[in-house]
């Protein structure tokens, strides 16, 4: 049991180090993080900021340890984008949640890919990863 508990600690530690990576990277990028896992019941959002021109950027933030067999992206599937996208409504609706000032109101789902291994830290960054589609 303590060596589930100690890998389970490991990934969370990884997972934390990937999100502090992301924000410093997106705030490189010109954008202002406005919350960092957010909650609304079982929905979170890693990261929400606000870029540039006032848009609100929803982030998904995958984060891997070397060797990885698949790209941290392509983990964001089909289901995963679903629960995003519920939370992403839920962050909208909530009158409490930080949002931009000013701008012109549109909102995009983005992906930021960590890997770490070797002393380095690999960061891609996939903004409008996807659009939502809502039935």
């Amino acid at each position: 049991m303590e060596a589930a508990s100690g890998k389970l600690q490991g990934k969370r530690a990884a997972g934390q180090l990937g999100e502090d990576i992301a924000c410093r990277y997106l705030e490189q990028q010109g954008q202002t993080v406005l919350a960092r896992n957010w909650r609304s019941g079982h929905l979170e959002i890693d990261i929400v900021t606000s870029d540039r021109e006032g848009n609100l950027r929803f982030v998904e933030v995958k984060t891997r340890i070397e060797p990885v067999a698949l790209a941290p992206e392509e983990q964001v599937n089909a289901t995963k984008q679903r629960r995003l996208a519920a939370a992403a409504r839920a962050y909208l609706n909530d009158s409490g949640a930080p949002k931009p000032l000013a701008g012109s109101g549109e909102s995009f789902f983005d992906i930021v890919s960590v890997v770490l291994g070797g002393g380095r830290q690999e960061v891609e960054y996939f903004p409008a990863a996807w659009v939502p589609m809502y039935v």
